[in-house]
Order: structure tokens, then sequence, then C-alpha cells
């Protein structure tokens, strides 16, 4: 790791990353400024007691659950197979994987709608788990299959040679390896589960069903559309997904970056 010793190159430094967070940092104080317009902390008090924002909590949680487990396990066992083992036709498979990463939500809309009630799972939790799981494990597997390459073969020779499985050596000598790169994924997985809009939107009409991100549209109608109000209920909703990426900072930061290099 490089490091600045004199003076002028840490003063350099420092205003250089200052310059490069600023545009970042300006939104997010914008936001809690906007929020706190008006009535202050009464917008918050006002969105606090919403009756069905336990509930919308609770929906996101399952949600945002389900979806990391999903995309976890997938993401794990599909990165060692394309790191590790010799199939036919591996790397064409891993380049249509890939090629997901072009379709937006939008775009898939309306095949998926289609797709969920034939199937019969409209209005259900099923119906947002799935496709929102199948939109991040492309980027997952890509970013893990990069740390899973920089895992020495001499260790998986070594597993097989003491007569360890395929399924041995991914679960007591890959999978261990790789808890820097699976917090980042929990994280990255919460974040892009937590805040999506559009599919809970158009896959969940039950109110009982709804989530933590439509809560918003309660302080917009025909006749209302209280904007402080708006921006203090992002607020609130953003905050458990602040607190997981503080808890898990450090291994996200690791991951990523030996996910990104390897």
């Amino acid at each position: 790791m490089l490091e600045a010793r004199s003076l002028p190159a840490k003063v350099v430094l420092q205003l250089v990353a200052t310059i490069l967070v600023l545009p970042f940092l300006y939104p997010l104080v914008a936001m809690v400024q906007e929020s706190l317009a008006g009535t202050g902390w009464n917008n918050y008090a006002t969105v606090l007691a919403i009756p069905e924002l336990p509930v919308f909590f609770r929906n996101s949680a399952i949600i945002a659950v389900c979806v990391i487990v999903i995309v976890y396990v997938c993401t794990m066992l599909a990165s060692f197979a394309f790191s590790k083992l010799r199939f036919r036709g591996k790397e064409v498979l891993f380049w249509l994987m890939l090629a997901a990463l072009t379709l937006p939500e939008v775009v898939i809309l309306a095949p998926l709608f289609a797709t969920a009630s034939a199937l019969g799972i409209y209005d259900t939790f099923i119906a947002v788990i799935l496709p929102l799981a199948a939109l991040q494990i492309p980027f997952t597997v890509l970013l893990t299959r990069n740390f899973v390459d920089g895992i020495p073969n001499d260790l998986l020779d070594a597993a097989r040679v003491d007569g360890a499985t395929t399924w041995k050596t991914f679960r007591y000598v890959v999978w261990p390896l790789t808890a820097p790169i699976g917090a980042a994924i929990v994280v990255l997985t919460l974040i892009g589960t937590w805040n999506d809009y559009l599919l809970p939107l158009v896959f969940l009409q039950d109110p009982g069903l709804q989530t933590v991100t439509l809560v918003p549209t309660f302080f917009v109608g025909e006749f209302n559309n209280d904007q402080t109000k708006v921006v203090a209920a992002a607020v609130v909703t953003a905050i458990p997904e602040i607190v997981a990426y503080l808890l898990l900072q450090r291994l996200f930061e690791r991951g990523l970056s030996a996910g990104a290099l390897k």
C-alpha cells in the first residue's frame, strides 16, 4: 500500500480526497437539511407515526434476507465453478450470464409480469425476490470469480491428494477464504434490494406486502405533495442499510478491492 510521508504530499492527498468526496457528500447533507425544513423534527415524527411502517420494514427485511441468501449461495457456487472447474462451454456460459448485466428492470418488466401471472405468484414476495436475485447475480459472480481466481490452485490440489471431493474442496478450502468478498456481496445485495422501487411497486399490490421504498408515496397524492416529509421518509428508510454498511465496512472494502484486482 502506498503511503504519503512528507507533509506536502499528505496535504495534497487530503485535498484530493476531500474534492472527490464532496460530490457524494453534498446530496446527503442537502437531503437531511430538506427533511428538517418546515416543521423540523415533526417531519420525522409524522413518518414514524405511519401505522403500516413496521410492516413495511418487516416486508423489506424478509425480501432482503431471501435475496441475499439466494445471491450468496448461487454466487459462491457459480464463481467456484467458473474459476476452478473445467467443463465444456465454460467461457461461453460465463459471457452469456454477463450479458444479463445489460438488461435493466424496465426492459424485462413485461415478461416478468406475464411470467408471474402465469405461475400464480403475482402479488407475492416470490415475484419480487426471484427477479431481484437474478438481476444481481451476474455482477456478484463477476466480482467473486476474480477473487476465487486468486486462490492458489496448489491448495485445491493438496485437498484432492488428501481425498477430498469437489464439494469438500469447495466447502473446506475455497468457501472459508471467501469471507471478505462474501461480506461485499451481502452489502451490495442489501443495498440493491432495499432500494429497489420498481418491482415492489408493480408486483406487490396488497398493502400488507409493500416495502419501505413505497413509504414516500404516502405524502404524494392528487391534492398533496409534501416534499419535506418525502425526504424525511427517504432518510428513515435508508438507516438500516447505512448501519449494515458500517458494521461490515472493513470486510466490504477488503473484499471489493481484492475482487477487483485479483
